[in-house]
């Protein structure tokens, strides 16, 4: 028994990024063959695209953008070469967005997610996300038969069928929302029901807060932590190590400043933009609308790749002032035009009947001109007027928010 799914995940981190760049710019070829992407990115050489700082020159595809691209041109949003007729499955999320699965082995990458929380060949899996529609059931049920288990297709709801399916089967691993697995669990104990075969389990798709990770894991379940979304299948996740998650395989991840395509300090929260090497459906620079940081130093466990802190909040903060959309991209113009501010965060408040703005600008040499500029540009990015307060540098919370909304 191995620590390790396979040796891509322990090899030097500058081996990983020599990988990744020397296979991207076939697939940027690949994605541009897609009108929708031909047109994005227009002018572009493939072929120069071979760090980050060429591919942070990219535009980013705002997943917010998917339901219009998708309706003006169905199914795909003309972001996809391969007709439907060339993958396996075809599913739609809420939006809609119309997702294809791949037909290679582990379409969705989630086979490594799945052995970092103790899964192996041969074990029984409990899948209770669903499989109606929407790619979640698929997601887990494909990832954990590429690594060998035999999954039980149960899909979420009817606990006194699981039980018996449980007792009948055995299963030594859950997949599902942690909301899910607690619903099991009690159920369970108030109807006397065995599910104590269940040992550990891969949680997604909800808030898995300690007081609920220490609940589970009384009742004997190692449970962790996976980020994913129904575009790229299993992004992050947890190890044994619990110091974070990692960072999946075949993907390039970055954080960039919200509303902007521009990476962040290392360190910065910052909204998540993934581009994915998967070359029969490529995702180029899609910006995810999370919010997350890396952390430094390589996990515990042993696995080099990227960590992050997990999910951290929404990235679109956008607000309506006045009858007027306010947006996060607008806040980072803003900073692009004084270069001299550092963060800058917009206070949204009420006063009587009227909006209040209040743009809070980190600076360490405010003056009255500054001042009168930042004020001029305020009102002329948003077409809103506002006052700016300066705040002394690294002062404003490493959070991700560029705007607050504090009207009850």
């Amino acid at each position: 028994m191995t620590d390790h799914y396979d040796a891509l995940e322990t090899r030097e981190p500058i081996q990983r990024e020599a990988e990744l760049f020397s296979r991207l710019p076939d697939v940027l070829r690949r994605a541009m063959a897609a009108p929708a992407y031909a047109e994005r990115l227009k002018g572009t050489d493939p072929a120069s695209v071979t760090d980050r700082a060429a591919l942070a020159r990219l535009p980013v595809l705002r997943k917010s953008e998917l339901p219009a691209l998708h309706k003006a041109a169905p199914p795909f949003g003309g972001l996809v070469a391969g007709l439907p007729g060339s993958f396996g499955r075809l599913f739609t999320s809420p939006g809609p967005i119309f997702e294809p699965e791949a037909v290679h082995a582990d379409p969705w990458r989630g086979a490594r997610a799945l052995f970092a929380a103790g899964f192996r060949p041969g074990d029984v899996v409990l899948n209770t996300f669903s499989y109606h529609l929407t790619p979640g059931g698929f997601i887990f049920d494909a990832s954990a038969r590429a690594l060998g288990c035999a999954v039980i297709p149960a899909g979420p709801g009817n606990t006194e069928a699981q039980f018996e399916l449980i007792e009948a089967y055995r299963p030594v691993g859950y997949s599902g929302t942690p909301d899910f697995l607690k619903i099991l669990l009690d159920a369970a104990a108030s109807a006397g029901r065995d599910v104590s075969s269940i040992k550990r389990a891969l949680v997604s798709g909800a808030a898995f807060p300690k007081s609920l990770q220490d609940e589970v894991k009384a009742r004997g379940v190692d449970a962790y932590q996976a980020f994913g979304t129904a575009d790229l299948g299993l992004i992050a996740f947890e190890t044994e190590a619990h110091d974070g998650m990692v960072v999946n395989e075949d993907l390039i991840f970055e954080i960039v400043r919200p509303g902007t395509g521009d990476p962040v300090a290392p360190g910065d929260v910052g909204e998540i933009v993934v581009t994915s090497l998967d070359p029969h459906h490529p995702w180029i620079r899609l910006a995810l609308g999370d919010l997350t940081a890396v952390l430094p130093g390589t996990s515990a466990c042993g696995r080099t790749n990227m960590r992050i802190k997990g999910w951290m909040g929404r990235a679109d903060q956008t607000t309506k002032v006045k009858g007027m959309f306010v947006r996060p991209e607008q806040i980072a113009e803003i900073g692009k035009r004084h270069p001299e501010l550092g963060r800058l965060r917009l206070v949204v408040t009420r006063s009587g009947e009227s909006d209040l703005m209040t743009l809070k600008a980190e600076t360490a040499s405010p003056n009255a001109g500054l001042m009168e500029a930042v004020v001029a540009t305020l009102r002329n990015v948003t077409k809103l007027g506002g006052s700016v307060d300066w705040v002394e540098p690294k002062s404003l919370p490493n959070d991700g928010k560029v705007i607050v909304d504090e009207r009850s």
